[in-house]
C-alpha cells in the first residue's frame, strides 16, 4: 500500500513520544534487554508504519506459505503469556482481523480474554509501549493460525520470572490448553528456577528461540518440556511449485544448553544437552496493526513465529497431546539455506548445522517448517 501523508506524520509523532526512539530508520527491539528479568523478542521499523493499510506477510500470506486448510478448526483456547498491559489489544487485534477476513475475537463474543497474572479482569499491570507491540503480533499471528481458536491473554505485572511463570499457570488454570510465550533470557540458574511452570499435563507450551541469532540458549525454550520455535526469512517463489521459499533469518536464535540434558528425542551430534530450536516459520517482515506506533507497520522476531506455531497446534485439535518429541517424527518442510550467524556468514559455529541451515535437523530451523496441520 501507498503511504499516506497522514500515515508518516502518525508515525513520526509516535516515534517522538514512544520510548527508546531515535533518528535510526533501521529495527530496534520494542524491549531492549535487562540483566535479570525476560524481554519481549520483537523488533520493528516505527517510520515505516502506514495508517492505511498493511506492510508486510499478512495472514492471507501466511495462509498459502503454509497451505493451510480452508475450514477454520475447532475452538481451542490459545493461552498468551505476557508481561504489561496493551490497553489498546482488543481494537488492534479486530482492525487486524477484518483486514484479513477473520472473524471477530472480542470479549462480548467470549473469544477474546484478557487478565491480570491472577486471572483477573482487574486491576491491569501497567502499560509499556514494547511488550503491548509484542502482545499485539502475539494475537495477531494466534488468529492467522487459528481463526477459530479464542485467545486468552495474560499479563504479568513484571517481565520478571516469578510473575512470568503465574501468568503460565493462569493460562492453564482458565482452560488454555496451547500457551505462546513471546520472552526470552539467557538460561541460567534463575530463570530455570521457574522450570516447572513450563509443564503441565495435557498442555502445549510454545516458545521463542531468541532474536540474537547463535549464542547462549534462550529461556523458556530451551526447556524439554516446551517446543522451541526459530525463524526464517519467507519470500514468494513462483518458480516453485510452493510459490514460496524460505531461509534461516539471520537473527533467529539457536544454541547448545549448558543446563537442560539431552532429550532422548533429539539426536544431533554436536551438542551434548539441549539444542534449540525444535521447529520454525515465519519471523520477518510481519504485518500487525499497532495504534500506538501509528497504525500498520512490519514487525520481525520469533516472537512472530512462536505464536504461530501455537495457533496451528490449537488448529490441528491436538493441543495439549503435541509435544517436542512428536515433531522430531513428523513430516515438515526442510529449509536448507542461510544462517543465524549474520556477521561472520556461519563462521561463528565453525560452518555447522547449529548456525547454519542445512538438509535434515538444523538449530536454526529444526527439524522445518509447517507443512499444513501434518506434522502437528
Amino acid at each position: 500500500m501507498h503511504r499516506s501523508i497522514i500515515g508518516v506524520l502518525s508515525a513520526v509523532l509516535v516515534v517522538a513520544l514512544a520510548p527508546a526512539a531515535s533518528a535510526d530508520p533501521g529495527p530496534r527491539a520494542a524491549c531492549p534487554e535487562r540483566a535479570g528479568v525476560a524481554h519481549c523478542l520483537t523488533t520493528y521499523t516505527p517510520v515505516r508504519a502506514l495508517a492505511d493499510g498493511p506492510d508486510g506477510w499478512g495472514a492471507d500470506d501466511l495462509a498459502s506459505a503454509y497451505r493451510l486448510p480452508a475450514d477454520a478448526g475447532p475452538g481451542t483456547v490459545v493461552g498468551i503469556s505476557i508481561a504489561y498491559d496493551a490497553p489498546n489489544l482488543e481494537a488492534d487485534l479486530a482492525a487486524y482481523r477484518t483486514q484479513y477476513g477473520l472473524p471477530p475475537c472480542t470479549t462480548a463474543n467470549g473469544c477474546f480474554t484478557k487478565v491480570n497474572q491472577q486471572g483477573l479482569a482487574g486491576p491491569l499491570p501497567a502499560a509499556s509501549f514494547g511488550w503491548a507491540m509484542e502482545s499485539t503480533l502475539d494475537v495477531s499471528m494466534v488468529s492467522a493460525a487459528c481463526p477459530s481458536c479464542s485467545i486468552v491473554v495474560v499479563e504479568g505485572n513484571t517481565p520478571g520470572f516469578a510473575d512470568l511463570a503465574e501468568t503460565e499457570d493462569t493460562a492453564v488454570r482458565l482452560g488454555a490448553k496451547v500457551v505462546s510465550n513471546s520472552y526470552g533470557a539467557r538460561e541460567g540458574g534463575a530463570p530455570l528456577a521457574y522450570a516447572s511452570h513450563y509443564q503441565h499435563a495435557g498442555v502445549t507450551v510454545v516458545a521463542s528461540s531468541g532474536d540474537a541469532g547463535f549464542t547462549a540458549a534462550n529461556y523458556p525454550a530451551v526447556l524439554a518440556s516446551t517446543i522451541a520455535v526459530g525463524g526464517t526469512t519467507l519470500a514468494r517463489d513462483p518458480a516453485s511449485a510452493r510459490g514460496w521459499t524460505e531461509s534461516a533469518w539471520q537473527y533467529g536464535g539457536s544454541g547448545c544448553s549448558a543446563y537442560i540434558a539431552k532429550p532422548a528425542w533429539q539426536h544431533d551430534t554436536h551438542c551434548g544437552k539441549r539444542t534449540v530450536a525444535d521447529i520454525a516459520s515465519a519471523a520477518e517482515n510481519i504485518a500487525i496493526h499497532y495504534a500506538d506506533a501509528g497504525g500498520w507497520l512490519p514487525a520481525n522476531g520469533t516472537s512472530a513465529s512462536a505464536p504461530f506455531v501455537a495457533g496451528l497446534v490449537g488448529r490441528s485439535g491436538h493441543a495439549g497431546t503435541t509435544q517436542p518429541a512428536g515433531l522430531y517424527a513428523s513430516a515438515f518442510t526442510d529449509v536448507t539455506t542461510g544462517t543465524n550467524d549474520a556477521a561472520g556468514a556461519g563462521k561463528k559455529c565453525g560452518g555447522d548445522y547449529l548456525c547454519v541451515a542445512g538438509a535434515g535437523y538444523d538449530a536454526p530451523t529444526g527439524v522445518g517448517t509447517p507443512l499444513g496441520l501434518t506434522g502437528f
